[in-house]
């Protein structure tokens, strides 16, 4: 059998509802060489029955059902069975531009130093959208290149999962998809950061992400934002934190508390905080000074990282940063 020049990835359970829809936009792809193979997560539901008329009309579905229950047994399962080099992943509520499968391969193609491309998306319905959601997309949306991504990597995950193509090779050489508590994506993208891995961004919106209050993003325990601070910092401790048992923290509000409390439990002290509120500027928090920012510089020679909660804040913590003699990526990072 000819090896198709995209696997589709497309985990699913109990999406009866919004399946029919999500498999359409497939079908209806420009790319004509495809394969979709979905795996059925133990669905109780219609899924099954659709599934299995899809592969009865469609040549270029197959439907797996794996013994073992879960996301991540069900994505190692489906990535096992993909034959193409590129796999773009899907989820079963979601839709696909007719030309994403089509654009994202020839970008891979065209660029072999490139091992995972994403795309432009874009939230759906957009009644009654929250601002906190419209800001993710925005930011996201605006990481375009490998260095913007890379910046940004530690503030939040840099990709919706179901909107990228990868080097099937790539993600197997790190493991392939894990179960560790917190968001399997997450992890995937900071491991492939890690391993040297190149990203980049597709401009066009190619892919809609359906916004539901019962979003695994919104419900699960793996994707709380405690779930994430500590995701964040088992890798910081495997890369710009390793060997350091020291830190200070830019912004002494919420979001810092939190951070103090998640390095605490991995035996890193929070030795200064630095802030902007002359309220708290001279005080003694946790054991560590409330520095202002005129107080505090590179040459200090602590590590930094930036937790400052404020939405647009992080610019004017950069501005400042520069000032002070700080490199992004050697002396601090945003984490937040």
């Amino acid at each position: 059998m000819k090896e198709p020049a995209v696997s589709i990835l497309l985990p699913v359970r109990n999406e009866e509802r919004y399946l029919p829809a999500a498999l359409q936009s497939i079908f209806r792809q420009t790319l004509a060489s495809w394969e979709l193979v979905a795996v059925d997560d133990g669905s109780t539901d219609g899924t099954a029955a659709i599934l299995a008329d899809a592969a009865r009309c469609e040549p270029r579905v197959r439907v797996l059902r794996p013994v073992r229950r879960g996301l991540v047994p069900a994505l190692n399962a489906g990535l096992d069975a993909c034959r193409s080099p590129f796999v773009a992943r899907m989820d079963g509520d979601d839709f696909s531009h007719p030309r994403r499968l089509e654009a994202q391969a020839a970008f891979l193609a065209g660029n072999p130093m490139i091992g995972l491309v994403a795309c432009g998306f874009r939230h759906f319905p957009r009644t009654g959208l929250g601002k906190g959601m419209r800001a993710y997309e925005h930011w996201q949306n605006s990481l375009a290149c490998h260095d913007e991504i890379q910046r940004d990597l530690f503030v939040e995950s840099p990709f919706v999962h179901p909107s990228v193509m990868f080097r099937r090779d790539a993600v197997l050489s790190v493991g392939g998809y894990r179960d560790t508590g917190w968001a399997e994506d997450y992890d995937l993208w900071l491991r492939l950061a890690a391993a040297g891995i190149r990203f980049s961004r597709l401009p066009q919106t190619l892919f809609f992400w359906r916004e539901r209050p019962e979003r695994a993003t919104r419900t699960l325990p793996e994707y709380t934002a405690a779930a994430f601070r500590r995701c964040k910092v088992h890798h910081l401790q495997r890369g710009f934190l390793a060997g350091v048992s020291e830190v200070m923290l830019a912004g002494a509000g919420l979001e810092g508390r939190a951070w103090y409390r998640a390095l605490q439990e991995e035996g890193i002290r929070v030795v200064r905080w630095v802030d902007v509120d002359p309220r708290k500027i001279g005080r003694v928090l946790h054991g560590a000074p409330v520095c202002g920012v005129n107080q505090v510089t590179a040459e200090q020679g602590t590590r930094m990282l930036v937790t400052v909660g404020t939405r647009g804040a992080r610019d004017q913590v950069r501005g400042w940063a520069v000032g002070a003699g700080f490199s992004e990526g050697q002396d601090y990072l945003c984490v937040t």
